[in-house]
């Protein structure tokens, strides 16, 4: 039975002004899953109207009130567990353990923003005047133009919208037209349920072939006064044009080209496990994902053969079976990309040690060497189960190599020795990196958030609150100051 779904708008769920609706399929059989409202502009503004008109009560809440609600919905969200690994298998083809894993994760998110909420804000200035206090403090923007995306999408979902909610803002969320249930309309009815008033999170879906107008709508009106993107380098480019264009901050994070370095003093088996996980974790479609495997010379022929082994060993296909490691790819056009990228490569010299043969949606495990530098793969993020392994014989080699693209999101550098690794770390251009771990990791009180083309500002804690906050400057004259005339 086909699902069917309303926009959010004030509180309550309404079709499309035009009444049309769009399509949601299941990337594994290709069927349709539900069927979703399909926003026009008009909608677009119906959504502003409404987290407008809701954001000054919003912003005057007690923090302690709106911490309740995030509490209560982290608890409510940890009750959907068989839900979510449901609707992620049928909408967006997420194995059970990946699901688990964003509902999770998604929970402690809002319980981060909870604590945010009440955490001391702003500062007390030094003045240069006699008798004057100053201040600086933390005020709310407005309106928050949100995007949510399809890959990890409870997660991504709730990190749309949760800092811009806890730091006072009202939201209009986009939800991805790959997984609008899981990452916009399933997040915002956990709030609702939890307490969130009418208006203060909306939520729109829409058409594939309108995502571009509808996301330009939405910056363009002049109330949104911040936006918030993760996705795609090429569209957050074009995000980042027209948010600037208006003068509007906007927190973009954006793709990877990641590296797992193992050095020469890595555990073999623990490099082995760690870059596997980090290349394959829902298939490869992580922001964070594995592209690049830097193994030190005097491990690799042995690392090779023990991660094409374990990598061969991973079972491909229905996410909703328990035993499936590697779902399929968000769609078939999906994998006929990564396909391509695998093409192109080997067509140069790449060789194929494993995989690299789609079927449908489903694209299995695929190791690559010898990848040359005219490859589009050597630049381009496979957002796939698609990595390459090389060899290096020094760290500035290995270095190199990691900083070699114009992206800088993660990096994992395996090793046993802390001084060794951090030595590296220190050298690598991104804005994550874990040493003695893999790339793949995401904790919801840290600074996350990437450099060069992998987006700029921060997520997590205290940063995602001054992300959606601005600093006010007061003063306080205790007393009548003197004036030349």
């Amino acid at each position: 039975m086909t699902i069917t779904k309303q926009l959010l708008i004030g509180g309550k769920d309404v079709p499309a002004l035009s009444g049309r609706t769009t399509k949601d399929f299941n990337p594994y059989s290709g069927e349709v899953y539900a069927t979703v409202a399909a926003a026009g502009p008009e909608d677009v503004k119906r959504a502003v109207d409404a987290a407008d008109a809701a954001f000054e009560e919003w912003a005057a809440l007690s923090p302690f009130a709106r911490r309740a609600i995030f509490l209560r919905s982290a608890d409510l969200l940890e009750t959907r567990g068989e839900q979510v690994g449901h609707l992620m298998a049928q909408e967006s083809g997420g194995t059970r353990p990946w699901a688990h894993f964003n509902v999770a994760l998604a929970a402690n998110i809002l319980r981060e923003v909870a604590a945010a909420t009440t955490a001391p804000r702003g500062e007390v200035l030094s003045a240069e005047a006699e008798g004057v206090l100053g201040l600086a403090i933390r005020e709310p923007l407005g309106v928050v133009a949100a995007f949510a995306p399809w890959n990890a999408p409870l997660i991504l979902g709730v990190r749309a919208v949760a800092a811009p909610l806890a730091a006072g803002n009202t939201v209009v969320a986009k939800a991805s037209e790959d997984a609008p249930i899981a990452c916009g309309l399933l997040v915002a009815d956990v709030l609702r349920e939890a307490g969130l008033p009418d208006g203060v999170l909306n939520v729109i879906t829409n058409d594939p072939a309108e995502a571009a107008q509808t996301a330009e709508a939405l910056i363009a009106d002049e109330r949104v006064r911040a936006v918030n993107f993760t996705g795609s380098t090429t569209v957050g480019r074009k995000i980042g044009e027209q948010a600037g264009r208006l003068l509007k901050p906007a927190v973009l994070e954006l793709g990877g080209k990641n590296s797992v370095i193992v050095l020469d003093d890595a555990d073999l088996e623990h490099a082995v496990d760690a870059a596997c996980f980090s290349a394959f974790m829902n298939a490869g479609q992580i922001c964070m994902s594995a592209d690049r495997i830097l193994v030190h010379e005097s491990l690799a022929a042995e690392f090779t053969r023990r991660f094409t082994a374990k990598a061969a060993s991973l079972q491909a296909g229905d996410p909703s079976r328990p035993d499936t490691v590697i779902g399929p790819l968000i769609s078939r056009h999906a994998a006929q990309r990564v396909a391509g990228l695998v093409h192109d490569a080997v067509g140069k010299g790449a060789k194929v040690l494993l995989g690299g043969t789609a079927d449908g949606a489903l694209y299995p495990a695929t190791v690559l060497a010898e990848v040359p530098e005219d490859a589009d793969l050597y630049r381009e993020e496979s957002f796939g189960p698609v990595c390459v392994i090389e060899a290096f014989g020094t760290d500035q080699r290995a270095i190199d190599r990691a900083n070699d693209t114009e992206n800088g999101l993660a990096c994992g550098i395996i090793t046993e020795n802390a001084t060794h690794g951090l030595v590296v770390a220190r050298r690598i251009r991104s804005g994550v990196v874990h040493i003695n771990d893999q790339s793949v990791a995401d904790e919801p009180q840290a600074p996350f958030g990437g450099v060069k083309a992998s987006g700029y500002g921060r997520f997590g804690g205290r940063w995602g609150i001054e992300a959606f906050s601005s600093a006010r400057w007061v003063t306080l004259a205790t007393q009548r100051a003197h004036y030349p005339f």
